[in-house]
């Protein structure tokens, strides 16, 4: 069994971009595998991940057995692993929880140096950050230069960065239903979401430690995510209209008066079932400070394009996107590959046939997989390709390979 570290580590003084500062930073972070000098894989989480990738399913009060808080515990153990897709018995993986977050790095209920939670005094944090806190961890840990990045949704805007900040210190990149920024459409939904949470009178401007947390407004924000996760086929296919048992209705929000006569329905008992597991693990304040950071992102933020704010890289890049996502669309993902080309990056964009929405590169990972492991192998040119029509053969390009959908099978 590869080696399996995980702890936390400071990395001292940080100047955040706003031009705030803390006198110290620390990141929690974990190890799989063993480092070998060129064999280093860093993982990007997303919005409510940790840095706990793979390994055995933990709850945060230490039992064994069970994911805890959605994606927060062994995200994607089912993608990282001795003889999986990202196999740590030839890679050494690393996974670090990005600072603003509260599963172990420095965030807003973190302690000050006078004892007291940051609150909404923690520093406004940028994917930018999170990118430098990494490169500072990595350089305390003494990996020098990664084989690849790779990270889905907002994590896939941290592996951009990588690409964008450290183009000599990563050789490939692996964006897995990302983009270069959101489009106005999740921009709203997000601005809801923390409307929601602001509006909680637990809230209480973000001063909420020694009293109640804002669970309701949490719990709003957290649905609203998940509704965004879902496509329309997925959610048809997994609720339908059908009704559930009134049994396990939600205890965070009080019923309506109409609600004894008028169906609960499956669709609503997954959204509750959701908040309920949510809001106990996760902090609010987090929740405003990683939206924020994920709806400012722009890759072409300083320069004039986002191919030019790519044109330092020189390594090679897989775009991973799928078919029901409208999250990170598929055209969203074809337009960052065509930056990628257009500075003469070998690219390959695959675009996987899915229903499940955003949520495919977490759930489907038999379709995750198969081209991540083959990209990581051997790059652009270990890619089985078909052409641009659409039919099944193999052929080989020069420059990159083209949007595919025939790896996998139907």
């Amino acid at each position: 069994m590869p080696a399996h570290e995980q702890g936390v580590l400071s990395v001292g003084k940080f100047e955040f971009e706003n031009g705030e500062s803390i006198s110290d930073l620390e990141l929690a972070y974990e190890t799989y595998g063993e480092f070998t000098g060129e064999n280093a894989v860093l993982v990007c989480h997303a919005l409510t991940g940790s840095a706990h990738v793979a390994g055995r399913r933990r709850r945060t009060d230490g039992e064994e057995g069970g994911s805890a808080h959605g994606q927060a515990w062994a995200w994607w153990e089912d993608i990282v692993g001795p003889g999986k897709a990202i196999d740590t018995t030839e890679f050494y993986v690393i996974c670090v929880n990005v600072p603003g977050s509260c599963f172990g790095s420095t965030g807003p209920a973190s302690e000050k140096p006078d004892g007291e939670p940051y609150g909404v005094d923690f520093p406004a944090v940028t994917v930018g950050d999170w990118t430098r806190a990494q490169r500072r961890l990595l350089d305390a840990i003494g990996v020098p230069g990664l084989h690849a990045v790779v990270g889905g949704s907002v994590g896939g805007m941290n592996v951009l960065e990588w690409a964008k900040r450290h183009p000599d210190h990563v050789d490939r990149v692996i964006p897995v239903a990302a983009a270069a920024r959101l489009d106005p459409q999740c921009l709203a939904i997000d601005a809801i979401a923390r409307r929601s949470i602001r509006s909680d009178p637990n809230w209480n401007g973000g001063n909420y430690y020694d009293g109640d947390p804002p669970e309701r407004g949490l719990a709003l924000a957290r649905q609203l995510g998940h509704v965004m996760y879902l496509s329309k086929q997925s959610m048809s296919r997994k609720f339908g209209r059908r009704s559930a048992g009134r049994d396990g209705m939600g205890e965070i929000f009080p019923t309506d008066p109409a609600a004894g006569f008028f169906p609960y329905r499956d669709v609503e008992s997954y959204l509750d079932y959701q908040a309920d597991t949510f809001v106990g693990g996760f902090d609010a304040n987090s929740y405003l400070y990683l939206t924020r950071a994920m709806d400012n992102y722009d890759l072409a933020a300083g320069y004039e394009s986002d191919a030019a704010a790519l044109s330092a890289f020189d390594g090679e890049a897989l775009l991973l996107s799928f078919t029901g996502d409208w999250h990170f669309t598929t055209t969203q993902s074809e337009a960052l590959a065509a930056a990628f080309r257009e500075t003469g990056s070998r690219t390959a964009h695959h675009v996987i046939e899915s229903d499940h929405g955003h949520d495919a590169f977490l759930v489907e990972p038999e379709k995750v997989g198969p081209p991540l492991a083959d990209f990581l192998a051997e790059g652009v040119a270990g890619q089985a390709v078909t052409d641009t029509d659409g039919d099944s053969e193999n052929e080989s390009e020069e420059e990159f390979a083209p949007v595919h959908v025939g790896l996998f099978g139907d």
